[in-house]
């Protein structure tokens, strides 16, 4: 009985994506000030994003990767590709029946999706320059790691003077992996009791992209201003 209760209060950790990206802000408070530039992996994480730069006076942006999906399930990632073409990928991936070949196809499937959306999210401007500054990279939870890490390989290119990840609920293992790939990690909650991201949200809804184009309309160039 004490086991159940124990896992209820677990389930809900955060209200909504709103309510984790002003707990991360306040994580994160020690950047406010420093123009920091917050890079949000769509389309979950992009609202929380906002949040962020909003309390840290600093601007919003979207790093674009990628999960490349395990055969015959959409859910499960075996890693991840960056806009650029550079992949991550799992040393599970073969075991999950990922072989080359696939890989290759899925890789080229999800470049050109990532193609889309750069047109459609920031269409009229390049994305935000990273290099010398704080960036920070967000996402609404982390599973796999798999977009996570794929997405501080992109920022890191782009030499910024420091580059934070920081996440509201991630599995302890996954966190470990990327640790490595970031100069801080910031994470909230740390379950062990890890299925899906959305389990720690009492509300996890769908986002989409007039969302995300929204937002970024709206938040990029005011937060820095």
């Amino acid at each position: 009985m004490g086991g159940a209760r124990r896992a209820a209060r677990m389930t809900h950790l955060f209200d909504d994506r709103l309510d984790a990206g002003r707990r991360l802000a306040a994580a994160l408070a020690a950047y406010k000030g420093r123009n920091p530039l917050v890079l949000a992996i769509p389309r979950g994480a992009v609202a929380m994003g906002a949040e962020i730069a909003r309390a840290l006076h600093g601007e919003l942006d979207v790093v674009l990767v990628k999960k490349l999906h395990a055969p015959g399930s959409p859910e499960f990632a075996v890693g991840a590709v960056d806009e650029s073409g550079w992949a991550y990928v799992a040393g599970y991936a073969a075991r999950a029946g990922a072989d080359e070949r696939y890989l290759a196809r899925e890789k080229a499937e999800e470049l050109d999706l990532l193609r889309r959306r750069r047109a459609r999210y920031t269409p009229a401007r390049a994305p935000a320059d990273a290099a010398g500054r704080v960036a920070i990279v967000v996402d609404d939870g982390i599973a796999t790691g798999a977009s996570m890490i794929a997405a501080l390989h992109a920022v890191r290119a782009k030499q910024p003077a420091r580059l934070v990840c920081a996440v509201p609920v991630a599995p302890p293992d996954s966190l470990e992996q990327i640790r490595p790939h970031a100069d801080e990690v910031i994470c909230l909650e740390t379950p062990e009791d890890f299925m899906a991201v959305g389990q720690f949200y009492r509300r996890f809804e769908q986002v989409e992209d007039d969302e995300v184009i929204a937002l970024l309309a709206r938040h990029g160039k005011r937060a820095a201003a």
